[in-house]
């Protein structure tokens, strides 16, 4: 199931998608201890991003990606020299793979002519896409949407002309800008990209589940699929997928002390990444979603929720994990591999 991006070997075909406020390095080091074939980064700026390391250019915090491997760095931005000099600055810092956004809909990033606005204009989208493959030597790829709307359905033609410009990967989310999340993404329409390109495409969107997987694949004809919130409190999703995909015995669902392990592992490393404060604050979501995935009962759901978004301590939220999740019986396997 390997394939090549560029130069990167890619060892399995699922990947984690970029969100923002979602899939930073606590979350992207989870996912890959799940098998991820590749990770994405959240969602940056590129103007921000390179007005702030031209006034401090040894400040790394969030641009260090030294540490993982192999990583894609998302970029938005509608400026090709601005762009370019974005990807250089990843690149320099550990990214593995550029990969340019044109598919993000929210109306902030559209407004300013960013994410799904450039598939509108596919000149100077060429011309962000051409400046940035010839400012760096790791792969670029492109995320998409099918187009802007109904009446300009252009992912085809757009990821035709990437590929003439060097792109090594495509993906697409199989909706238009002017759905959103709305409605479901329609993966029979990926194939009209897979007819026009050679080079790997990924399908996105609605993947929630080994079936959704499966299917994605086969009307789209894509290489590989990408997942994003049905990670949300299922992280081994990805692993599961990969063994069904696989043709091999697809791994339980984690329950009891594994599945206390897992959200016990990624709420510390939540903690010791963004300290006390910062971490207790964003550790919430995601302690919300391993809730609302993992309980059957939606006031035991409630109560938890409740017990943590009213504690400021992260050892006190440590112990509600604890006594909500974690068995008497003895440990078996551990269902984490090694980061």
């Amino acid at each position: 199931m390997s394939f090549y991006i560029g130069p990167v070997n890619i060892d399995s075909p699922v990947f984690l998608a970029p969100m923002s406020g979602v899939s930073d390095p606590p979350y992207r080091r989870m996912v890959r201890r799940f098998g991820a074939g590749l990770v994405f980064s959240e969602m940056l700026a590129t103007r921000p991003m390179v007005e702030n390391v031209r006034k401090s250019p040894k400040k790394r915090e969030l641009f260090d990606f030294e540490n993982e491997f192999p990583i894609a760095v998302q970029l938005a931005g509608c400026e090709p020299d601005v762009v370019a000099e974005a990807a250089r600055i990843c690149e320099a810092r550990g990214a593995h793979l550029i990969d340019l956004n044109f598919g993000c809909p929210v109306k902030k990033i559209v407004n300013n002519m960013g994410g799904s606005a450039l598939m509108r204009d596919e000149d100077l989208s060429i011309r962000i896409i051409e400046s940035t493959v010839k400012a760096v030597s790791v792969p670029v790829s492109v995320k998409m949407r099918l187009g802007w709307d109904f009446d300009c359905l252009n992912a085809h033609r757009l990821a035709k002309m990437s590929e003439d410009v060097g792109v090594k990967m495509i993906t697409v989310h199989g909706r238009t800008r002017n759905q959103l999340y709305n409605g479901s993404a329609d993966w029979h329409a990926v194939r009209a990209v897979r007819d026009e390109i050679s080079i790997p495409l990924i399908v996105n969107g609605d993947i929630c589940s080994i079936e959704d997987a499966r299917t994605a694949l086969e009307c789209s004809g894509a290489d590989g699929v990408m997942v994003g919130r049905g990670t949300y409190g299922r992280p081994w999703l990805v692993k599961q997928i990969i063994d069904d995909l696989s043709g091999i015995s697809v791994e339980t669902t984690p329950v009891g002390n594994s599945l206390f392990e897992i959200i016990d592992t990624h709420y510390r490393e939540i903690i010791a990444y963004y300290g006390e404060r910062t971490g207790v604050q964003i550790g919430r979501k995601h302690l919300g979603w391993y809730a609302q995935a993992n309980f059957s009962s939606l006031e035991k759901i409630s109560d938890f929720k409740s017990a943590v978004n009213t504690s400021t301590s992260s050892e006190a939220v440590c112990e509600i994990i604890e006594s909500y999740f974690k068995d008497d019986t003895p440990s078996t396997q551990s269902t984490l591999s090694a980061a």
